[in-house]
């Protein structure tokens, strides 16, 4: 039996390119992935998401499509432009007068979309139709995951989510939710070329998403007036927060400009890589040490993400690249010290553990600033062996037992917070 390779199969499926919001963008790629199947334009395109989803992709503008935001629109755009291979860049193939034959098929109620909230994880459905052609798919398990793909009732494609293991082979999410930080250390010491470059790309990339993001007059911008009127000082904290939040800004606006993703999120792949990489470079830390710091991050976000799930209640740029953050920041300056990263993990998750996800916007910047914040001072205070211990609060002997008992919090304590939101997100639009 092959042993799996556990960093490439984070990178590879967890951490990708992405144009505007994941979960919009998913809903584009099913939609597009269904309407390939069909000749002609579809006349009509019926959407099933589930809650997280759906809540997601409410309010965030959608790029190339003229600051109109939602995952109707997106999944629309999708079915037009007909090109999956694009994946989670699919739309920076619009064409002008897509947007506009969109909006005509949802203003004309051929375009629809639900959600059903029995779905408990990542799950889009796509049915799109033209004339008597129809086609189906659904993605599932993760945002360019997909399970089914389906023309006219007969099945062209289907798996098991997220990837089918072989026979006796755990899956690579399997395999992460078992492993320790330590193990997840072993992993990063053990990067090869590819992975380096890889990491390094995803930075290049989230730079130049940040300073697209500065032109804008949102949250980076004012972060960074604040900054010059003194009332922040210049240093490294400061920097690292008009980084972040211009990077969100650029993403929740709409720009077209991707970033890196991870754990399959935008805006968490800007805390979990510019966090670190920044940080870094303020201390003078080696360029590999860096880069390895940034893959931890990474798996953090992902390891997190295993417990609480894709789409929780709580923000994941704070409790799962937030923490990855923290950690990388640890592990660039003292190594494996598991003592020092147990109070990282306790310092971010004690201090940012109630930050609600009331879906995607521009308010998703403020609570990248305040997870910038947050993981800098966490990892700061536990280099300094200074945090919050297991006699306070839900916090754990080791870092994942804190995780566990958070995540604990999240699926069981938190169960109707996500229908909550929803019903004040939809009376809103009524």
């Amino acid at each position: 039996m092959k042993k799996i390779n556990l960093l490439k199969e984070v990178l590879s499926h967890e951490v990708f390119p992405a144009l505007g919001c994941t979960e919009p963008i998913a809903v584009a790629l099913a939609a597009a992935a269904a309407a390939a199947e069909i000749e002609g334009d579809p006349d009509d395109i019926r959407i099933v998401v589930d809650p997280g989803v759906y809540k997601n992709g409410l309010a965030v503008t959608i790029p190339n499509s003229g600051d109109e935001r939602g995952n109707l629109l997106a999944g629309v755009m999708g079915a037009l432009i007909k090109r999956p291979d694009l994946r989670m860049e699919l739309l920076s193939s619009a064409e002008p007068g897509v947007v506009d034959r969109a909006k005509k098929l949802i203003r004309e109620k051929r375009a629809s979309i639900s959600y059903d909230p029995r779905k408990t994880g990542l799950y889009i459905e796509v049915e799109v139709c033209s004339g008597p052609s129809r086609a189906r798919a659904i993605v599932e398990g993760g945002h360019t995951n997909l399970v089914l793909l389906e023309k006219n009732g007969t099945v062209i494609l289907k798996r098991q989510k997220p990837d089918p293991p072989k026979k006796a082979q755990k899956s690579y999410r399997e395999v992460l939710k078992e492993s320790t930080v330590s193990d997840l250390i072993d992993l990063v010491e053990a990067m090869d070329a590819e992975d380096l470059s890889s990491i390094r790309f995803g930075v290049e990339m989230n730079r130049q998403a940040s300073e697209a993001g500065r032109k804008l007059k949102k949250v980076g911008y004012y972060v960074s007036r604040i900054v010059e009127q003194g009332l922040l000082q210049n240093d490294v904290v400061s920097s690292c927060k008009v980084l972040t939040a211009s990077a969100a800004d650029a993403r929740m606006a709409g720009l077209n400009v991707p970033v890196m993703a991870s754990g399959g999120s935008g805006n968490q792949g800007i805390v979990a890589i510019l966090v670190p990489d920044n940080v870094g470079r303020h201390f003078q830390v080696e360029e590999k040490r860096i880069l390895q710091s940034i893959a931890l991050s990474h798996l953090m976000n992902s390891y997190i993400k295993c417990f609480t799930g894709n789409l929780s209640p709580i923000c994941g740029c704070a409790i799962a690249a937030g923490v990855g953050a923290a950690v990388a920041i640890v592990y660039q300056l003292d190594g494996r010290d598991l003592n020092k990263i147990t109070l990282a993990v306790n310092n971010l998750i004690s201090d940012l553990g109630g930050m609600l996800c009331d879906g995607a916007k521009g308010g998703c910047a403020l609570k990248v600033v305040s997870s910038t914040d947050s993981a800098i001072r966490a990892a700061y205070m536990a280099l300094n062996d200074c945090g919050i211990r297991e006699a306070e609060g839900f916090v754990g002997q080791t870092a994942e037992e804190t995780i566990r008992n958070f995540s604990r919090i999240s699926r069981v304590g938190m169960a109707k917070v996500d229908a909550t939101i929803l019903e004040i997100m939809k009376e809103k639009m009524i």
